[in-house]
């Protein structure tokens, strides 16, 4: 018995579409961005034209000085302070406004530095801890802190003093209470709330003193 193929079906024609055809499509496209992709490094190692907003110069009032540097516009305040300007006390932990440990004082208001542009801080007046001592002694916030070891591994002090030098300017006469919620933005994992709030109690009691003499 031998087989004959059917006229009808020898008449249906293929589809256009394979299995085969698309995975090579798809190959050839990925190559394709690769190729883009390493074109464009390329092009910043030698030094030829770079794809997106290059850098732009800015100036800067911190702690009552003028700095002057050159950033990208999507840098934030806090990788320009820490990077450009090797003033590192605010620290980069959790880089989504969350934590506190890059607290800054801008127009004498507690900000996170990394939710802040560096280009939208230009002519406003930004504080960090290295501006709170005077004539090289330390701050009454700062000098509470050591005073009931309000720090432990002391990644997270420099935004807490921060934070308490910056609620104590529109607060200064606070209760325990007041102090835990108007702290509420910075967080310990060591866990040393308790001397820190201590701390701002009895920074509130020097400044106060310090006031009246």
């Amino acid at each position: 018995m031998s087989f004959k193929p059917d006229p009808e079906k020898q008449k249906k024609p293929k589809s256009s579409f394979s299995r085969r055809g698309f995975l090579q499509g798809v190959s050839l496209t990925g190559g394709a961005l690769t190729t883009g992709i390493l074109e464009t490094e390329a092009e910043a190692q030698t030094g030829a034209k770079i794809q997106g907003p290059g850098e732009v110069p800015i100036t800067l009032q911190i702690n009552g000085k003028p700095y002057r540097t050159a950033v990208e516009p999507r840098s934030t305040l806090l990788d320009t302070l820490r990077n450009r300007l090797e003033l590192t006390a605010a620290k980069r932990v959790c880089d989504r406004g969350t934590c506190g440990a890059c607290t800054v004082i801008i127009d004498g208001k507690v900000m996170y530095s990394c939710s802040v542009l560096a280009i939208d801080a230009q002519g406003r007046q930004i504080q960090t801890l290295e501006g709170l001592s005077q004539n090289g002694r330390p701050h009454a916030v700062s000098q509470a802190f050591t005073n009931n070891d309000a720090q432990q591994c002391g990644y997270c002090t420099p935004g807490f003093v921060m934070a308490a030098k910056g609620f104590l300017d529109r607060n200064p006469n606070p209760t325990f209470e007041e102090v835990k919620r108007g702290l509420g933005g910075n967080l310990c994992r060591c866990g040393t709330y308790m001397g820190v709030r201590k701390a701002v109690l009895e920074a509130a009691k020097t400044m106060k003193g310090a006031k009246n003499a």
